[in-house]
């Protein structure tokens, strides 16, 4: 590791914020609500009341940062970012460098119960020769990665700046990649730009094309279900994307000074993306939620984290056309992923599936929904590349 380059980083949130926070909140200026809205139109407007009283009254931003601060956590200058990440030395015989990626509209935070399950197998119960060394970045961009007027990223810019961070920075010749949302879009790059570089990859959602008219061959039943899935998701379930990829600044105004309106863009992406059954509250509990809304809040990193969805919307995508991943992949399919194309989809893509996993509970936030599952994938994955 170029440890000139790399900076010890802890997080202490200004009371200063906190209280402006509160006070914000305080005066919310509530609309009304849809009849029968119950999540149909948007975030139910009962649930985040009751969230943003607990917010007021009971939930303890301190408590949240000290445990946040436990973790070995840096900061290095890469070009146009001081990238912020999660270094964690795994404490088996030979631990093997992991790369996790989150996405949008997590953090780190994702990670916080799955780390020490990889780092140290043996405290839950697993083989020491199991364990990673964890690197686990906040994305350019986002939280604690970002800083107001710096360079905004695209998960091609982030996936090179990743490669940096792991060889160059930290000094690993060749580590393994894991990844869900915009982190399995970054690990799929890395994998199609860095290939020299990983062990393999680990996806908890696949970065295939959202094109309905790829699936115009003869469909297998399969195949059948994810058309229906797709045309639904680009028909109901894909407005964030568009105003996030076509006038991010826009929206940015009004979710970087409502801390309410925050929270209700990044709620209902809970509730429609986790196998939380109608009761987010009951699955996540509302400490997780509002840890994660924090971290996006006191950075007021909202507006530049909408940015990969732009590049995305006028760019390439992150494989371009005709070409292919050739490294080991392992994938976990969870029943509530917003997407779940089916493995002959898959493997338009990538070339060379290893493990193909299908779980019966779960959903898009893996991390936090599922992590001792999660782990015993990875687990399971990289073993026989170590």
């Amino acid at each position: 590791m170029k440890k000139n380059f790399v900076t010890p980083f802890e997080i202490r949130v200004d009371n200063s914020v906190l209280l402006d926070l509160n006070n914000r909140l305080k005066l919310t200026r509530w609309p009304d609500e849809i009849p029968s809205n119950n999540w149909k139109y948007g975030a139910d407007k009962a649930f985040l009341q009751k969230l943003v009283d607990y917010w007021i009254t009971d939930y303890d931003w301190r408590a949240n940062e000290n445990f946040l601060n436990k973790f070995d956590q840096f900061k290095v200058k890469l070009p146009g970012v001081d990238l912020h990440f999660i270094h964690q030395k795994g404490k088996g015989p030979n631990p093997m460098p992991l790369l996790l990626s989150h996405g949008w509209p997590g953090s780190v935070f994702e990670f916080l119960e799955l780390i020490p399950m990889l780092t140290d197998p043996e405290s839950y119960g697993g083989d020491p020769r199991d364990s990673f060394t964890v690197v686990a970045p906040s994305l350019p961009g986002f939280n604690f990665s970002f800083e107001p007027d710096q360079q905004r990223f695209s998960a091609s810019q982030i996936a090179d700046l990743f490669a940096q961070l792991m060889h160059d920075i930290l000094g690993y010749s060749k580590f393994a990649a894991q990844g869900g949302d915009w982190g399995s879009f970054i690990t799929t790059r890395l994998a199609f730009a860095h290939p020299e570089l990983l062990h393999g990859i680990h996806l908890n959602l696949l970065a295939v094309r959202r094109d309905p008219d790829l699936l115009k061959i003869k469909l297998s039943r399969e195949d059948q279900k994810y058309e229906s899935q797709l045309k639904h998701f680009l028909k109901e379930e894909i407005g964030y994307q568009w105003i996030q990829g076509t006038k991010p600044q826009t929206l940015s105004y009004g979710l970087n000074d409502s801390p309410v309106g925050l929270a209700a863009w990044i709620i209902e992406k809970f509730f429609s993306w986790t196998d939380c059954k109608g009761d987010l509250e009951s699955y996540l509990g509302k400490d997780k939620l509002l840890t994660n809304i924090m971290i996006y809040w006191i950075t007021g990193s909202i507006g530049s984290s909408f940015w990969p969805y732009y590049a995305r919307h006028h760019g390439e995508w992150p494989v371009p056309d005709g070409k292919v991943i050739d490294v080991p992949t392992g994938y976990i399919q969870f029943p509530k992923e917003i997407l779940q194309p089916p493995k002959q989809v898959a493997a338009a893509v990538y070339k060379n599936i290893q493990r193909w996993t299908v779980e019966n509970e779960g959903g898009h936030f893996a991390a936090m929904e599922q992590p001792k599952v999660l782990a015993r994938e990875i687990k399971a994955f990289f073993r026989k590349y170590r």
